[in-house]
């Protein structure tokens, strides 16, 4: 009978999982189970619960860095105006440190220089730098390495 105390937590802790994405229940949860599997063996309570530990241990130790290494990458796809980081763009109204308008990705941007001593002409080529706010941080293709 104690398997089916185990199966009933491990059920406990997945559901548990499954409301907090937290990582921790699922890993019990599996470390339940282990115990559940010892249990129906006919290992007593003190294997059990060493099981128990060793397992949610285990579990810990092999996918915390996982998560962590996970967590720390960058992600391969930017969204919204990250996307236009790099992008190329026309001149249409001269671009200073100040002011200017470029077209990028067909649509009209409120641009200024990225060097503060350029003044950009009309029909030039830049490159996105940055993005702040509704203007495009720009500098211009002609001059990159």
């Amino acid at each position: 009978m104690p398997w089916f105390v185990w199966l009933l937590a491990a059920a406990a802790l997945g559901a548990a999982e499954f409301f907090t994405l937290t990582l921790v229940f699922g890993l019990l949860a599996g470390a339940a189970l282990v115990a559940a599997v010892v249990a129906g063996v006919g290992v007593g309570l003190l294997g059990q619960l060493v099981a128990l530990g060793v397992a949610a241990a285990a579990g810990l130790l092999i996918a915390r860095p996982v998560a962590m290494r996970h967590m720390a990458e960058q992600p391969l796809t930017y969204e919204g105006s990250d996307a236009l980081i790099g992008k190329r763009a026309e001149v249409m109204q001269e671009v200073t440190a100040t002011r200017g308008l470029i077209k990028l990705s067909g649509e009209e941007w409120s641009a200024r220089a990225l060097d503060e001593t350029l003044v950009i002409p009309v029909g030039a080529l830049v490159d996105v730098m940055e993005i702040e706010g509704a203007t495009a941080i720009v500098y211009p293709r002609s001059l990159l390495p």
